[in-house]
Formats: C-alpha cells, sequence, structure tokens
C-alpha cells in the first residue's frame, strides 16, 4: 500500500510539474535570445531564432511606443499598442510582455481572447467596467478605476468598456512574449475563407440577411 502511494505521489508531482512548464513560454537556456525576424530565413520555429551575440545591441531591448497615447480611429472607440517580440526583439524566450490599450469615453475592447497568456490590466487612467466569463458561462465582472488591477486568466473571453465621459488607458502584462489576441465577433464574421453562412446562422438563430449585415459592418474598411 505504502509503495503504491509512493508511485501515485511521484505521477502526481510529475503531472503537476509538466502541467506548470507548460502554463506560459518555455524557459530561456542563454543569456540572451534577440528575436531574428523570420524573414531572414531560415528553420521556422517556436518563437524565434536568436540573432548573433556579436550584432545584439541595446535597442533590441528598448521599445518607447508605449509613452502616449494611441490613435483611436474605429468604430469601436479603442486602440491597442503591443510591446512583444515582435517590437522588441529582446523579448524573445522571455515569457512576458505589455501593451497599452486606450479607450475613448464609450469605448470598447470587444470580447475576445488570449490562447497563450493570462493578462493583468493596470489603469493608468479613468474607470472600466471589465470582465471574464468562464467555461461554465458565469460573468466575473467588476468597476476598476486609476491605481487599480484585475486578471484575466488565460484563454478565457473577456472585455473591457470605458462607460466614463472621459478617456481612459490601462498597461496589459502577459505572461508571454506574443500572446496572441483573437477577437470574437472578428473571428466569426470575418474570416478568411468565411465561416459558412449555414454555421452562423444556426448558432446565432439569426437570418442570412441580419448575418451579411453584421459581416457589412465588421469587414475591413480598405
Amino acid at each position: 500500500m505504502a509503495a503504491n502511494f509512493v508511485v501515485y505521489l511521484a505521477i502526481f508531482t510529475f503531472t503537476a510539474a509538466f502541467s506548470g512548464a507548460l502554463a506560459s513560454d518555455p524557459d530561456l537556456l542563454q543569456d540572451v535570445c534577440v528575436a531574428l525576424p523570420s524573414s531572414s530565413g531560415g528553420v521556422k520555429v517556436n518563437g524565434f531564432a536568436c540573432k548573433d551575440d556579436a550584432n545584439v545591441t541595446a535597442a533590441d531591448f528598448f521599445f518607447d511606443g508605449l509613452a502616449k497615447p494611441g490613435l483611436i480611429n474605429n468604430s469601436v472607440g479603442s486602440i491597442v499598442t503591443a510591446a512583444n517580440v515582435e517590437k522588441v526583439p529582446g523579448l524573445n524566450t522571455l515569457g512576458v510582455s505589455l501593451s497599452r490599450i486606450d479607450y475613448a469615453p464609450g469605448g470598447l475592447n470587444p470580447p475576445h481572447t488570449h490562447p497563450r497568456a493570462t493578462e493583468m490590466v493596470f489603469v493608468l487612467d479613468g474607470e472600466l467596467d471589465v470582465g471574464f466569463i468562464t467555461t461554465a458561462n458565469k460573468l466575473v465582472s467588476k468597476t476598476i478605476n486609476k491605481g487599480e488591477i484585475f486578471v484575466f486568466p488565460r484563454g478565457l473571453v473577456h472585455f473591457q468598456k470605458n462607460n466614463g465621459d472621459k478617456a481612459a488607458a490601462v498597461i496589459a502584462a502577459f505572461n508571454s512574449q506574443l500572446p496572441g489576441t483573437q477577437s470574437i465577433p472578428a473571428a466569426l464574421f470575418t474570416a478568411t475563407p468565411p465561416v459558412p453562412d449555414e454555421v452562423l446562422t444556426k448558432a446565432f438563430q439569426l437570418g442570412t440577411k441580419e448575418i451579411d449585415k453584421i459581416k457589412s459592418k465588421l469587414a475591413p474598411k480598405n
């Protein structure tokens, strides 16, 4: 009996450690691995190949794009400025990134997911209604103000809405160098090739005309 318990404990410990290792980006195996753009050729890997150490500079670890508000020029009233490995090559293999999100009065960051990261937002200015939906379809929501934080668990659908009459902004932190973002409306109604109408009409219990109307409103502007 004791021997079986030891075996079960060993299996549990290994499983927990293995699961934890997969919870975020893999650990780095060297001091730095500055991302070599994929346009440079070579074998595609999970992440980016490393730049030659001799060519690494401070610029690989610097980005000033979050210092000022982003320009909001869309119908939802928000803009995301990412500081991920595509903007900061030095983040490669480090498993972290940031974004700045700016909201016009009444602006919305529409329901979306990050398949590779948990997100934590810190409010720079304003007041936001935020929330996420669990796999049991429970909405977990709260109003957050300047200086406060809120966490969105990895992979769950979430949103932020500025219900105030002033602009708002947050800094978002992720435990991935490239968390990925999948907007729910855009994924369903602007995919290429498109999701079949018979799928959308049945899923949303709408007619083809209504589906076409939604698609026309969400279609990228030329």
